[in-house]
């Protein structure tokens, strides 16, 4: 998948934090329901009986040509390896490969339409296009001031908090307009954020997991038991804090501290987990279990995250993005983005060339 180029459009520019309803969904998102927990359509495909004996006749010849090549394969593998980060990519395509034959390709989460986004005069964002799988990792590469936060902090109105931001264009959540006329309490329940500092409250470690379900009306002590002890399992974290629930949050390490905040994350059941550099201030071990965290989320979460680590990105994304002052350059699956990049500035930014 390549990145998608927008034409400035002539509609008139919005706030970030204006409300103003939005048209009518287009037919091409009819067959996808708006209703936040609709079930979606899967189509099984049935087996093709014709093309059988072919097949049959053609597996000898297959055998035997497999045969004389299987020296050749042997050396090619070999002399195939090099480069950490490509080297990642390719042990994510394929450990994923076998899981995204048997599910299909993944519905659209996010559909992001020429979307441009301003501070003052100031154009941090310009002409982007992009559709964001569900159920993928998505990550976002770029130097420092390319817009890869900016960019992330639009999926869920995070920048309706900085004065005299605007944006023109559309960025859909399951076909419906994120800027149209949404509450935004119920926007961030569905569109979690983990940030790059770990940012505990500062209260006890029980509390803070509660914290969003009781705003979002849960009340009963025998549900937020369950909760707190559910959240912390899916952050790898139960085992390290069952006993120390009552002790402010304040008191654990980064490495705990940030995935305490990405249980508190999970505990209001979000359908998306935005990531802005979470592991940036972690030593190695943290960064790993955050890593690992994530690959066992994507079964369950849409998760978007922002790395400045190209070899992070190449480990544990199905398709990254690169973002170079303000434009989308390059976006694709990360096998096909690290290792046979179709612009020139990617391969110049992923092998060291600048940054």
């Amino acid at each position: 998948m390549s990145a998608k180029r927008g034409r400035p459009r002539s509609s008139s520019s919005r706030s970030c934090s204006s409300s103003t309803a939005r048209r009518n969904l287009s037919a091409t998102n009819s067959k996808r329901s708006t209703d936040v927990f609709g079930l979606k359509n899967k189509r099984q495909a049935a087996p093709d009986t014709g093309a059988q004996n072919a097949a049959q006749s053609a597996a000898g010849a297959e055998s035997a040509a497999a045969e004389r090549n299987n020296g050749r394969a042997a050396g090619t593998a070999q002399s195939a390896a090099g480069g950490n980060a490509r080297e990642s990519a390719h042990a994510r395509a394929a450990s994923t490969a076998n899981g995204a034959n048997a599910a299909g390709a993944g519905f659209d989460k996010f559909n992001v339409k020429d979307l441009n986004l301003y501070y003052g005069k100031f154009q941090a964002l310009k002409h982007i296009s992009m559709d964001i799988k569900e159920k993928e990792i998505t990550a976002f590469i770029g130097p420092s001031g390319c817009g890869k936060s900016t960019f992330l902090k639009t999926l869920n109105r995070m920048n309706d908090l900085i004065p005299d931001c605007k944006i023109t264009g559309e960025v859909l959540i399951d076909g419906e307009d994120l800027y149209g006329k949404v509450d935004i309490n119920v926007l961030r329940k569905r569109v979690g954020m983990v940030f790059q500092k770990p940012n505990p409250f500062p209260m006890s470690v029980y509390d803070n997991i509660v914290y969003g379900p009781k705003t979002h009306g849960v009340r009963k002590k025998s549900e937020l038991d369950e909760i707190v002890e559910r959240s912390l399992r899916q952050a790898a974290i139960w085992d390290e804090l069952k006993d120390r629930l009552k002790k402010s949050a304040l008191g654990l390490s980064g490495g705990q501290q940030q995935r305490l905040c990405i249980a508190r994350a999970l505990a209001v059941e979000p359908e998306v987990i935005l990531m802005d550099e979470p592991t940036s201030a972690l030593d190695p071990i943290s960064t790993s279990k955050i890593e690992d965290l994530a690959q066992e989320l994507k079964d369950k979460y849409t998760i978007v995250i922002v790395t400045h680590n190209m070899q992070q990105a190449a480990r544990i994304s199905d398709k990254t993005a690169f973002f170079l002052l303000g434009d989308l350059i390059e976006y694709g699956e990360t096998d096909e983005l690290f290792n046979r990049p179709k612009d020139k500035r990617t391969e110049d930014y992923i092998t060291g060339r600048f940054g």
